[in-house]
């Protein structure tokens, strides 16, 4: 992880300098620094992002304070974080939310490039509210150019971005360029990735790699905006294509079903008719393992105008149409259809000060048609329909800064098949404060109450899931979850020694989760259960510079999840712990760093634990043309040196798809 742990504030911090200008969170509402923000925020750009990017978001995320990923292969990884995953970690695109079928399932992959990326914000806990009252772990913000804000100076800008990597035979490339002239500016994008299957650390029973893992990507996008002296107004077209495998496809399972709380797996009989059967088992055997084939369509259109009228200084306008489909294929044929058609529109003003409070205030909607058909169309076509109302207001005194928020939401969710519908309403505030007590410093205070409403997913669904070797069950009669959440946080951003150290608790009344009832020849029969729960954790990082080119870096975190009678949750993060030593001289960076991740013991009935692992990761950069219209950047990576064995705690298929081994990434970007 040559940029894990601190991001970008980290990478501005390694020169000591005491002034430099603070990174603004878009999407805080606000438009906040860093220091500004009442509970812990990642922001990643420039070079830091470019040696952080992956294939997937969850991978490019997963080095950060209070973030792992749910790992599933190499084509699907989403960001967990604080240990909540799914439906709690919304993902946006310049503050639309990104429709896909990710929160349906974690085989299922995020509908969006890293490659293509020009900064990533990491929301944590309460400052998440104003985007949905569901993101009770946090919000991530992908931020692109494929929309021009902006006309370029010289009439035309771009980069360009090409990188290998050892351990997959990745061959990964980014074209981006925007032009224009008078108020008219167009932006075209294109990116590309071929990888095979991936290696893994030493000593794997299962061989040398990971049977499926392969991943192929390609997308391209075509944008086009007015800009004028008061704001501007664009829209986008993109399309995404992926073709991965699904490791650890398990086909002897497709007989499962439940009897009450039990899991039968096989026939009645006690005796099965092959016929059909092994000869199923014949064509498998041969190392076919099943082939998600995504194709995503999305329309994007934002716009903003800078002093609308009296009172008000922005109004701020995002939507997004997306068209979804995802087939899964094996031995050729389609076996199930995954389409969701989505839309989501989002629209804010920005107040002038009212007796000292600024604020923004807006409504946000959004429509979800999500079906399966085929034989794992374990959820039947349903649609969501969502609508809410929120408010962000801050006040700032001396060296204090207040913030309160408030959102309201109603969600309808209808089984088209059943016709049974559920309707859910709850209203979530946070208040928080900020104290600069000296220069540099800042202790930051956060309550918030959040009510989440349950997915179609979690309410209706019902049959086996194969890629994640489930029988799942839904709850019509589930309710909202009702989080209080803490936040305590202390930073010092400026001088040779920083630091940033955030304790959260969350106390989560009617906790939704998929409760193991029973398991057999590796498959869990879940229900969608509702029972209290406690998060609780530390996010910590401590940097000091040691000379002016040299700094160290310690950092860690770690989640503890427990259900209210003492049991724990499955699928949680060990704790983990690091050390990183970092240098820059004249146009060389680089680090070298170890990363400690512990042993996982503490794990839910039927789960399995993991064994702890340490990883060695190194980095190296080399600068040219800075300061020039033509900088230029060769980069090499290393990730887990020492080609360790390891396994993800947070994955469904931990045991079938270890994480990958020794990995060397070369690349070079150029940008013009």
């Amino acid at each position: 992880m040559f940029a894990g742990g601190a991001g970008v504030v980290q990478a501005q911090q390694r020169d000591a300098a005491p002034a430099l200008p603070e990174v603004v969170v878009s999407s805080s509402g606000l438009a906040l620094g860093v220091s500004d923000m009442t509970t812990p925020v990642s922001v990643i750009e420039g070079d830091a992002l470019v040696r952080s990017r992956a294939a997937t978001l969850g991978e490019t995320l997963e080095g950060e304070p209070g973030i792992t990923s749910s790992h599933f292969g190499a084509g699907a990884s989403r960001p967990v974080i604080r240990g909540m995953d799914g439906p709690r970690v919304k993902l946006l695109s310049d503050g639309s939310e990104i429709q896909d079928a990710s929160t349906v399932s974690p085989d299922h992959a995020v509908a969006s490039e890293p490659l293509l990326a020009t900064q990533i914000e990491v929301l944590r806990g309460p400052s998440a509210l104003i985007y949905g009252a569901g993101a009770v772990g946090g919000v991530v913000n992908v931020l692109d150019n494929k929309i021009p804000t902006a006309i370029p100076e010289k009439g035309y800008e771009g980069s360009a971005e090409v990188r290998y990597g050892s351990a997959a035979n990745e061959k990964a490339g980014a074209v981006s360029l925007t032009g224009g002239a008078g108020n008219i500016a167009a932006h075209v994008e294109l990116s590309g990735r071929n990888a095979g299957d991936y290696d893994v650390g030493r000593g794997w029973s299962g061989g040398a790699n990971v049977p499926g893992s392969f991943n192929r990507t390609s997308g391209g996008s075509l944008g086009l905006s007015w800009i004028g002296s008061q704001g501007y107004l664009g829209f986008a077209v993109t399309q995404q294509n992926a073709k991965y495998g699904l490791p650890g496809h398990n086909h002897d399972i497709e007989g499962c079903h439940p009897h009450g709380d039990h899991l039968h797996c096989g026939s009645h009989g006690g005796h099965e008719d092959h016929s059909d059967h092994d000869h199923d088992h014949e064509e498998h055997a041969t190392g076919d393992v099943p082939v998600v084939d995504m194709r995503s369509n999305r329309l994007d259109v934002r716009g903003e105008l800078r002093n609308p009228f009296s009172g008000f200084s922005v109004i701020r306008m995002r939507g997004g149409l997306t068209d979804y489909r995802h087939d899964e294929i094996e031995g050729g044929i389609v076996g199930t259809t995954f389409k969701n058609k989505a839309y989501d529109l989002r629209v804010e003003a920005e107040h002038q000060p009212i007796a000292g409070w600024k604020g923004v205030l807006g409504v946000q909607t959004s429509q979800r048609k999500f079906s399966a058909v085929g034989e794992e169309a374990y959820v039947q076509p349903t649609v969501t329909r969502k609508t809410g109302l929120f408010l962000l207001e801050e006040y700032r005194i001396d060296d204090w800064r207040f913030e309160a928020a408030l959102r309201h939401d109603r969600q309808t969710a209808e089984a088209e098949d059943s016709r049974i519908e559920r309707g859910h309403s709850g209203t979530s505030l946070s208040l928080g404060a900020v104290w600069r007590f000296q220069p540099g410093y800042a202790a930051g205070l956060t309550y918030s109450r959040a009510s989440r409403a349950p997915t179609a997913e979690e309410l209706y669904a019902r049959g086996l899931h194969m890629a994640t070797a489930t029988y799942e069950i839904g709850s019509a009669d589930l309710r909202n979850e009702v989080s209080n959440n803490f936040d305590l946080s202390l930073r010092k951003s400026s001088g040779p020694t920083t630091f940033d150290v955030t304790a959260y608790r969350n106390r989560i009344k009617g906790y939704i989760y998929g409760q193991t009832l029973d398991a057999q020849d590796g498959v869990q029969l879940l229900q969608y259960s509702q029972r209290d729960a406690t998060f609780t954790g530390v996010e910590a990082k401590l940097r000091q510079q040691l000379h002016k080119a040299v700094g160290l870096t310690v950092f860690g975190d770690v989640v503890r999840a427990k259900l209210n009678d003492g049991s724990h949750l499955p699928r949680m993060a060990p704790a983990r712990l690091g050390v990183r030593l970092d240098s820059r001289w004249r146009e060389w960076d680089g680090n070298i760093e170890w990363v400690q991740v512990a042993r996982q013991k503490r794990v839910a009935e039927f789960e399995s634990q993991t064994a702890g692992y340490g990883m060695l990761n190194l980095g190296l950069a080399y600068n040219g043309g800075r300061g020039t219209a033509h900088e230029w950047q060769v980069y090499l990576k290393a990730r887990n040196l020492t080609n360790r064995l390891a396994y993800s705690a947070t994955s469904f298929i931990k045991d079938a798809a270890p994480l990958m081994g020794r990995n060397v990434v070369l690349g070079m970007r150029v940008s013009f």
